[in-house]
């Protein structure tokens, strides 16, 4: 017995009552560092007791209604509390470097997949150690409560938040595979588009912004509302319109800043000069109040400007786009 009372009080101690050394210490109450450990009080007290049978001394003199730190505990009180908060501090500086920067992006499918997905590449290439999280979803996103850090959005002006940026307005034009033209007599004007399948958004009807995007729109202003194609193709969403159209389906009106890379590589093909429709649509980035600051947001949104800026230029806008940060 007396070999094992020796042993405990020469070999190194145990650190896992500490914590509760220190509460107790830092408050002089059992019952204040059970609260803070989320403890209750007879587990406290049990671990003070097993530190002080390990140190050898009392560490406390226990009164009636309070609580004092011996000589003994005073000296170990001015070795635990500076190492604890350094070590705690080492941990939060491990998990920070360990853990992967995320940039947790909310649009819709048909931008992610037509306009922001091809380009991640230069993004990743570019920042190798800043993972994306995309969540495409038509769904707006409260950014004051969400994990989202940005959204890039489709809308009026007056339907975005006053933060927003505008990337980049809209045309729309009739695009077609070089295909599917060569195969019919040459298109030189608006009438000659009867000879094929039109295709266009099938529900642009629900809004009365959304109808900017029917064919209605653009034969009207050409000055043909009384022509009649070949059939109607009718889809929900953007990215379905321009796989119809490259496939050979039928003639697409389309947002050019969706098909502007497949009408860059010949893959479609603008139908008609000089016959572009403005929508008073346009993209918009929004960037959530909590995420401005971080390091990896910053540069995923100048990133993100810089190519919008290519596609201004397909647009015809002139005007840079300014850094946000």
């Amino acid at each position: 017995m007396q070999h094992l009372h020796s042993s405990l009080r020469t070999r190194a101690i145990g650190v896992g009552h500490l914590r509760a050394f220190l509460a107790v210490a830092r408050h002089l109450s059992f019952r204040a560092a059970a609260d803070e450990l989320a403890l209750n009080q007879s587990a406290v007290s049990r671990q003070i007791q097993a530190l002080e049978a390990e140190v050898g001394v009392p560490l406390f003199l226990r009164h009636t209604r309070a609580v004092e730190l011996t000589g003994a505990g005073t000296h170990l009180l001015r070795a635990v509390a500076p190492s604890l908060e350094r070590i705690d501090n080492t941990v939060r500086q491990i998990r920070h470097s360990a853990g992967r920067k995320i940039v947790s992006v909310s649009t819709w499918a048909s931008f992610a997949s037509m306009w922001l997905i091809p380009r991640l590449e230069s993004f990743q290439h570019e920042f190798p150690d800043i993972d994306i999280r995309m969540d495409a979803s038509d769904v707006p996103v409260d950014l004051e409560t969400s994990d989202v850090d940005l959204v890039v959005r489709y809308a009026l002006p007056g339907n975005v938040p006053a933060p927003a940026l505008r990337l980049f307005g809209e045309q729309l034009t009739p695009v077609a595979s070089p295909w599917l033209l060569q195969s019919a007599p040459p298109v030189r004007t608006g009438a000659d588009l009867r000879q094929f399948a039109l295709i266009e958004v099938g529900d642009a009807f629900r809004s009365q912004h959304m109808e900017w995007l029917t064919w209605q729109r653009w034969l009207d202003t050409q000055g043909l509302k009384d022509i009649e194609p070949k059939r109607w193709l009718y889809f929900n969403y953007a990215h379905q319109i321009a796989q119809a159209a490259l496939s050979g389906q039928g003639v697409a009106l389309a947002r050019i800043p969706l098909v502007a890379d497949s009408m860059a590589t010949g893959a479609l093909r603008e139908v008609l000069s000089g016959t572009r429709l403005e929508s008073p649509l346009a993209y918009w980035l929004i960037v959530g109040p909590r995420s401005g600051q971080r390091p990896e947001i910053r540069a995923f949104c100048n990133w993100l400007l810089r190519h919008a800026q290519t596609t201004r230029e397909t647009l015809g806008e002139t005007a840079p786009l300014q850094p946000l940060f």
